[in-house]
């Protein structure tokens, strides 16, 4: 019998950002998903650093499912070179079917978009939907932001500290896909 192969899916931008190094991130967890022999599940552009590692996981061999919003297939312009691309009629069925899919997910540097699909994974966990693990590749500190706020609400009594175990944060893609393997 087959071993299922884990399927991660990642949130990261329909953009590249103003420094290449988002760009050589984006490339790097490509790689390691692949070497991890791990499928890649994702909004389903061909722009930005979503673009960057779906290209990067199937140029080296690996599967890429994207799940894309039919309002958004010109806009995102939708990659129809990946493995398997899934259209939606909503981004609420987007992220419902991503998450249907994934073993775990990651959050990647992006824009409102990238926070809206994590923040809606992690109250998903929060609230008992999945138990699935969500990871933060907080490269160079860009999520410290976040995570500062984090601490704050936790410190006003809006989130209980217990759930800062739903989350795995590392700033390198070694050592966070090595946390989150320990969880799937």
């Amino acid at each position: 019998m087959a071993v299922k192969r884990k399927k991660i899916c990642v949130y990261c931008g329909s953009r590249l950002g103003v420094h290449a190094k988002y760009q050589e991130l984006a490339i790097s967890l490509g790689q390691a998903l692949v070497k991890r022999n791990w499928d890649l599940v994702y909004g389903g552009g061909r722009v930005g650093l979503m673009g960057v590692i779906s290209q990067t996981v199937m140029q080296n061999g690996g599967d890429v499912i994207g799940v894309i919003p039919g309002g958004l297939f010109g806009k995102e312009v939708a990659d129809t070179q990946i493995t398997d691309l899934r259209v939606v009629a909503s981004m609420h069925e987007r992220k419902a079917l991503m998450e249907q899919l994934s073993d775990g997910f990651i959050a990647l540097p992006g824009g409102w978009g990238t926070l809206d699909e994590y923040f809606e994974i992690l109250t998903w966990a929060q609230i008992g939907i999945h138990r699935k693990p969500i990871g933060i590749l907080n490269f160079e500190g860009f999520f410290d932001p976040l995570l500062q706020q984090t601490e704050v609400m936790i410190r006003e009594g809006f989130i209980d500290p217990k759930n800062l175990d739903l989350l795995t944060v590392d700033p390198t893609v070694e050592g966070l896909l090595r946390k989150l393997e320990s969880r799937l």
